[in-house]
């Protein structure tokens, strides 16, 4: 499981000119599933992304994790964090998991992180339009095969 996770003052999700998801301050989660993920990465990202330190304290040091400042998460799906650029010029997708397997694994990705926060998402295999502001800017990359 991969995630690329990003510090926001505020961000939403549209699928057809419409906010299916929005959030004032916390992360902005892109996660990708791939064919070998499984309940034991999910629970991996939950608890490594919850207690990450990377809001800032009140000297300014990134001091305190999303449930320190009760921030909001906006979890979008994203097959494409599994794309493989390494050969060729066409991304292979060859890793990442198949549909129903990955919106199974995202949504226990979504009700696990619903247990400690209020979680707002994005419509799996939709097209979606994300909106941002980063704050900091902050972004991280996080993989439960702890590869990067």
């Amino acid at each position: 499981m991969r995630a690329v996770i990003q510090l926001v003052k505020k961000a939403e999700v549209k699928v057809d000119d419409k906010t299916v998801g929005a959030i004032g301050r916390g992360l902005l989660i892109l996660l990708g599933v791939s064919r070998d993920d499984s309940e034991k990465d999910v629970a991996y990202m939950v608890e490594k992304i919850l207690h990450l330190r990377i809001f800032p304290d009140e000297q300014g040091k990134m001091n305190l994790s999303v449930r320190d400042i009760n921030g909001e998460i906006l979890a979008v799906s994203q097959f494409t964090l599994f794309g493989d650029c390494r050969k060729g010029r066409r991304p292979s997708y060859s890793h990442a998991a198949p549909p129903d397997a990955a919106d199974a694994l995202y949504q226990a990705f979504v009700a696990s992180m619903a247990k400690h926060l209020r979680v707002a998402t994005g419509t799996f295999q939709a097209m979606m339009e994300v909106e941002l502001i980063n704050d900091g800017p902050v972004t991280l990359l996080v993989d439960s095969n702890k590869e990067f």
